[in-house]
């Protein structure tokens, strides 16, 4: 059987992603007939129908749906290849994208740009900030190399490294942290007055679950869309919430008077690096780990 075109897989992975042919052919650079034409080649060529069709409507078979999967990983590699081609078999060189959560990203650019260009100043850097679900999604969809984000955190087909340790802080008003008693129960603390941040921010579920957070109803209803606006909640006199180290370090409570304690029982999150257990580029990722791992509070990782 003839093999099959690496940019019609494209165009159908496309498709699957905008479930919209007038989208996927903009977002490819071609005219819609010019997909529509490859997404046919590509049913004749494996004998098997892709799409259900109903007018100006279409759904995926279970074929088609398979191929897409199958295809994703395939173009994966296949950029791998081309990155891998174009640095001579450098594993220093070559274009690097990697996303960063939210919570994190703000924190490390600086030191990461800066620790690339010395160390590896043939890599050309990309980074994109985002939620975790859609950095994983692009990591395993390969619009990602790898992602920094922070653990324990379900990633399937994935390898992870653990950079480092990153201790929570309970945050508020020094008014209010003078009315506190010693030692503190976090328990104690009135109902609705812990600021967290939307539930999208997987550092929510850390802070739930490593600092003891039991009671919901101590939770308030108002929740963060930043670690920013967690510190103007804060700010307010109105409740309390839980802080990263690394962002504390940077001087994200500076002119404030916001103080900090630690959290009960030295409650932390892991911060480490995710990548596709099929890369090539284990020995680079290692490396930017080694890179990486002196901006984490509490390393682990050492060279």
């Amino acid at each position: 059987m003839k093999w099959p075109n690496l940019k019609h897989l494209h165009y159908l992975v496309i498709l699957h992603q905008e479930q919209h042919f007038h989208r996927a052919a903009l977002h490819c650079h071609v005219s819609q007939s010019t997909l529509s034409t490859a997404i046919q080649n590509l049913e004749e060529q494996f004998g098997a129908q892709l799409l259900e069709r109903d007018h100006k409507t279409f759904l995926f078979t279970p074929f088609g749906l398979e191929l897409v999967e199958r295809s994703k990983a395939l173009l994966t590699d296949a950029h791998e290849l081309v990155d891998f081609a174009q640095s001579a078999g450098n594993w220093q060189a070559g274009k690097l994208k990697i996303g960063v959560i939210p919570t994190i990203a703000p924190f490390i650019f600086e030191g990461l740009i800066g620790n690339v260009k010395q160390h590896l100043p043939d890599i050309k850097l990309q980074l994109q900030e985002d939620t975790t679900a859609n950095l994983l999604t692009q990591l395993n969809e390969g619009g990602l190399d790898l992602i920094i984000l922070a653990l324990p955190m379900d990633t399937p087909g994935c390898k992870q490294l653990v950079l480092g340790h990153d201790p929570f802080h309970l945050i508020a008003h020094g008014d209010l942290i003078e009315s506190l008693p010693v030692p503190l129960n976090v328990s104690d603390l009135p109902k609705e007055s812990i600021f967290l941040l939307q539930q999208e921010h997987c550092m929510t579920g850390h802070a739930v679950s490593a600092c003891g957070l039991k009671h919901k109803e101590q939770v308030s209803s108002l929740a963060a869309s930043s670690l920013y606006t967690l510190v103007q909640l804060a700010n307010s006199k109105l409740g309390f919430t839980f802080m990263p180290e690394l962002a504390i370090q940077n001087n994200i409570l500076s002119t404030t008077p916001l103080v900090s304690m630690p959290a009960e029982d030295m409650a932390y999150r892991e911060i480490g690096m995710v990548w596709r257990s099929g890369t090539t580029r284990v020995r680079l990722f290692r490396h930017l780990a080694e890179l990486v791992a002196p901006l984490v509070p509490i390393p682990t990782l050492t060279r």
